[in-house]
């Protein structure tokens, strides 16, 4: 067992590889914080014994962890599971859970910023659609209990089914989803069909427990419905906070739970360079993954190494569309993922499909330079067609996937530290 005085803290799950928290808390001072994946039958041995001073704990060893402790809180009891767990100075274990407040921090901050203030004044009395039954459901239940929502679960085993949600909760107006539907990397995809946001008449906000992708599938869809939307990256934060302050004695202020969302917010969110081709997506790509340390990834090579064959044969040799279609297929795998910097072809604005799948997890940066700047080498479609035509094509669609717009400054070096600059990173 470790000694009183060491302070050793980590993520107790089976499969921990895509997580978070060791950033998260290394920003919130509960370090040194490291991943603990353990089988089922190594678990009980490594919670009494092992050597750690505060461990959260995730799926699927949550209520283990509360059946292993000493004495639970109160917060754990109402869930009957635990996301946190404590090594006191006496060798004893307290469980608590942080998800149910974590929820709460979230759906607080949305009230205010989006639906005019505080979720115990703008939700009382509202009827609020919870999307799943599962654990985390029951956290969301409690938060929204506690501000005076009337809560009705979703799922597709209980009695309140996904068919005719719409007529039924036709005033809901607020829907919640927490179920793992989207969650990286089967993303984007959304739990409701096709046009139930948007037949949700009184429907004021759309909000994740999911967290990977930025944007999952629902609020994708709320989005095109005009409906403010929040995925769980806000929940992390928050539940990860009070986790910290429970390891270390003492309290994260709300400006330093904002500030940590805020940095991982810019820190995963992938960088989508477009604009007209020759305009230097790929070269200030390039640079700026050099410069911050990301991966770098150009969907023409990536299209190249699916394909066996260059952007430009596979156009000669079986035409537009055929490229098109491996174009959306890479856009897709890389789209997912996190932190990357990517390098757009010119033409990916021509296909609708394929904004979802770069917009879910990243900021979409057009870079425009004049024409007369732009180079046809080595560009079939732009020798084909011409760039007066291209541009007027493209540069309604270019306009309306960019989140920011850089004018290039001359070189790739100038444009990756505007682009720094710009980004925040």
């Amino acid at each position: 067992m470790a000694g009183a005085g060491e302070r050793r803290f980590g993520l107790l799950g089976r499969t921990l590889a895509h997580s978070w928290s060791p950033a998260i808390h290394a920003r919130l001072g509960s370090a040194p914080y490291a991943l603990f994946e353990r089988e089922p039958q190594d678990v009980a041995d490594f919670v009494r014994n092992g050597g750690w001073r505060g461990l959260n704990v995730t799926i699927p060893y949550k209520r283990r962890a509360f059946e292993l402790a000493d004495e639970t809180s109160a917060r754990a009891r109402r869930l009957g599971v635990a996301n946190t767990l404590v090594r006191r100075d006496d060798g004893s274990i307290l469980a608590d859970n942080t998800d149910l407040a974590g929820f709460a921090w979230m759906l607080d901050a949305f009230c205010r910023r989006e639906l005019g203030g505080a979720a115990a004044r703008v939700l009382d009395g509202e009827r609020v659609l919870v999307l799943g039954s599962g654990g985390a459901s029951k956290a969301v239940v409690a938060a929204l209990t506690d501000v005076g929502a009337r809560a009705c679960v979703i799922s597709r085993s209980g009695a309140d089914g996904y068919e005719g949600l719409v007529e039924r909760h036709a005033d809901a107006c607020l829907v919640v989803n927490t179920t793992p539907v989207g969650m990286f990397p089967a993303c984007p995809a959304s739990p409701l069909a096709e046009g139930q946001i948007e037949s949700l008449a009184g429907l004021k906000g759309v909000l994740d427990v999911v967290y990977n992708p930025l944007r999952t599938g629902i609020c994708l869809a709320a989005e095109r419905a005009h409906v403010p939307a929040e995925s769980g990256l806000a929940m992390l934060v928050a539940q990860a906070a009070l986790s910290a302050e429970l390891f270390l004695g003492r309290a994260v202020p709300d400006e330093v739970i904002a500030d940590t969302l805020a940095w991982l917010g810019r820190t995963t969110a992938n960088v989508l360079l477009i604009g007209m081709p020759g305009v230097g997506k790929t070269s200030a790509g390039r640079a700026l993954a050099r410069l911050v340390g990301r991966p770098f990834v150009d969907l023409d090579d990536a299209v190249n190494l699916q394909c066996g064959m260059s952007a430009r044969e596979l156009l000669s040799r079986h035409g537009e569309d055929a490229f098109r279609r491996a174009e959306t297929k890479v856009a897709a795998e890389h789209g997912r993922r996190s932190g990357l910097v990517v390098a757009c072809g010119g033409g990916i604005v021509t296909r609708p499909e394929n904004y979802p799948l770069l917009h879910q997890n990243g900021t979409i940066v057009l870079l425009r330079r004049p024409l007369s700047q732009l180079s046809l080498a080595g560009r079939p479609l732009s020798q084909a067609c011409g760039l007066e035509r291209l541009e007027h094509e493209r540069s309604g669609l270019y306009a309306s996937w960019a989140d920011v717009t850089l004018d290039c400054t001359g070189s790739a070096g100038s444009d990756a530290r505007a682009l720094r600059r710009l980004l925040g990173l």
